[in-house]
């Protein structure tokens, strides 16, 4: 391995001019640090973490918490465009990421105790059992933590906007497509769904509507065959919904091939729409009527969140950031009106 003494003899110079040069301190003169950075290079040299961790205390490694229990993991749309997306921002600015919650149980270590084993500066926090003792353990702890779409008291968080996303795709099925009987599958309990639910209700009390109980069901998150299932229940009511609104756009295909099963046609017969705006929803035919969630914003604000915690914790402020969606009209939405 490559060592400052090595480009040292090679330059011609101090050790610490090397590593001054290497810092760009402004006791070094430019043409120096251009001929020090260049034999650096050419020698393959790399500045050692451990030494750089111990001067900085930081290890410019930022922890990922993120369990999809579905199953689906990094295949997971949404979340996996919010990641990849964090990444690209957290590598901008120096950092590099692990994966905390990798077959930790199998080390007996908690979510902290891993963070710490790691040397960790950081953590975002997506996609899990929020009130989870282990996870409740980490937030409350002295570890900087920015969450996604769930808030706790004195932690960052950014959050889609779920609230006017529903409310923008219900008053567009409502008002421009004229549909009155409208149902809802909603996903499971959570701060998004909450916040969902209540304003897909809120939406359609001040355009003047109702919502029969029957019309509110419920199926986990990208669970296609809850969605099949909840789907045909609606169908076989006495009246049924013109419109059904799905939890995700995955669950969305659940439910179209429930509609097909019964011989019907989309959007003909019935008319559907999902929510995230993942790229499914954009090719299917016809294109789901959707929200889609701006991933790439959420992502990178979530690291800029974070970073600064860990890097100005005495001016950065603890706060909610809202990113808004975009309604995409698609094609699964019949003009009644």
């Amino acid at each position: 391995m490559v060592s400052m003494k090595d480009i040292s003899l090679r330059c011609g110079v101090s050790v610490a001019t090397v590593s001054k040069a290497l810092n760009d301190h402004s006791d070094v003169g430019e043409k120096t640090k251009e001929r020090i950075r260049s034999v650096a290079k050419e020698m393959g040299y790399f500045p050692n973490a451990s030494a750089k961790q111990l001067k900085t205390r930081r290890s410019h490694n930022l922890g990922v918490l993120f369990i999809d229990e579905a199953g689906s993991g990094l295949t997971h749309d949404f979340y996996a465009n919010i990641l990849d997306s964090f990444k690209v921002t957290a590598e901008e600015n120096g950092y590099d990421l692990t994966f905390i919650n990798c077959n930790h149980h199998a080390q007996d270590m908690t979510y902290l105790e891993h963070s710490r084993y790691r040397g960790i500066d950081g953590v975002v926090i997506a996609c899990v059992k929020f009130n989870d003792p282990e996870v409740l353990e980490l937030v409350e702890s002295d570890v900087p933590v920015v969450t996604i779409d769930h808030t706790y008291d004195q932690r960052t968080a950014v959050i889609s906007d779920n609230i006017r996303g529903m409310r923008d795709l219900v008053t567009y099925i409502y008002k421009e497509r004229g549909h009155r009987r409208i149902a809802f599958i909603h996903g499971a309990d959570s701060t998004v769904t909450q916040n969902r639910l209540t304003s897909f209700y809120r939406t359609i009390e001040e355009l003047g509507g109702s919502v029969p109980d029957e019309y509110i069901l419920q199926a986990d998150y990208r669970d296609t065959g809850a969605a099949y299932e909840q789907t045909l229940a609606l169908l076989e009511l006495k009246e049924p919904p013109t419109c059904i609104i799905y939890p995700d756009d995955f669950s969305c295909i659940g439910g179209i091939n429930a509609i097909k099963s019964k011989g019907l046609s989309i959007p003909e017969d019935i008319s559907i729409a999902g929510y995230d705006g993942i790229n499914i929803a954009k090719v299917l035919e016809p294109k789901i009527t959707t929200i889609e969630q701006d991933t790439k914003q959420i992502g990178k604000k979530a690291a800029q969140e974070l970073i600064d915690l860990i890097e100005r914790p005495k001016t950065t402020l603890i706060e909610r950031v809202v990113v808004e969606g975009t309604l995409l009209k698609g094609d699964s939405v019949r003009k009644l009106i």
